[in-house]
């Protein structure tokens, strides 16, 4: 099965662009194009936050609209620059978005992968945080999947990647422990994945492997001097192709938005390598 990734789409209102710059429902949709365009065409596309850019409701009608031509099945997280109560009143069709509580959380059933998306949002702040009761919902849905191939989901990296001014807004490093901890109780969890940096990241974490995105849109200076200045840069919009087989588990590719020169073949039609 195939579950694809975005994040940090940042959609503004019809016509504003973020930064000044950067037109990021235009770059949303032409995102939303090559994913209905992929053969085999993914499962799920799972989204882990920072959807809009203020959390304003016009924003998330903006966003909704945006992703109406998209014919696979969607699944939403809240980011640092989301609102949980403008996100679920935009959404109400999406009924794993109302059953949290205070908390955008849930999980769901992805063909043969179990899906639990967290909120690690904090109101008013852009560094992320799991409470003591989200981390006690993810037990026990941890407890729920126990034998189940599972993907955990969330918006903050929950490691330090060298990007001085994101890693100063990373996941808690208290939350992050906590969550390493538990994680590796669960030798069944596949991957833990999330967004925020605008990069594709991957690194060890809590006996699995923990990997970041990049954006549709704008990515993250790749910077790792240290106090190297915040700064976004327009490398090439992306998104990432989680392929699961239950004997391989998961294997991650990154595909770029915009289709790039080419295919050509290597072999001439008789069979010989094309020099």
């Amino acid at each position: 099965m195939l579950l694809a990734q975005i994040s940090d789409l940042h959609i503004k209102r019809p016509g504003a662009l973020a930064y000044r710059r950067v037109d990021t429902g235009a770059y949303l949709a032409r995102c939303v194009a090559a994913l209905n365009a992929l053969d085999p065409r993914p499962d799920a596309v799972i989204m882990t936050g920072d959807l809009v850019d203020q959390g304003d409701p016009e924003q998330y009608a903006h966003l909704k609209a945006l992703l109406a031509p998209l014919d696979i099945p969607y699944f939403l997280l809240v980011g640092n620059h989301d609102e949980r109560g403008a996100l679920r009143a935009a959404f109400p069709d999406h009924p794993e978005l109302q059953t949290g509580g205070e908390f955008v959380h849930y999980a769901v059933d992805i063909g043969p992968l179990r899906v639990i998306a967290l909120d690690s949002m904090v109101p008013g702040q852009s560094a992320g945080l799991l409470c003591d009761a989200r981390l006690a919902w993810l037990a026990a849905q941890l407890d729920d999947a126990r034998g189940k191939p599972t993907v955990v989901a969330l918006h903050h990296p929950p490691f330090v990647c060298g990007i001085d001014h994101m890693d100063a807004l990373r996941l808690d490093p208290d939350s992050a422990g906590k969550l390493a901890a538990l994680i590796a109780r669960y030798p069944n969890v596949e991957r833990v994945i999330c967004g925020h940096v605008h990069r594709p990241m991957f690194v060890r974490f809590g006996g699995t492997i923990a990997s970041a995105v990049p954006a549709p849109a704008h990515q993250v200076a790749l910077d790792l001097r240290e106090d190297g200045p915040s700064a976004f840069v327009m490398e090439p919009g992306a998104y990432a192709l989680h392929r699961y087989d239950p004997s391989t588990g998961i294997v991650t590719h990154h595909a770029y938005v915009d289709a790039a020169d080419g295919p050509y073949p290597f072999y001439e039609p008789e069979g010989a390598l094309i020099d």
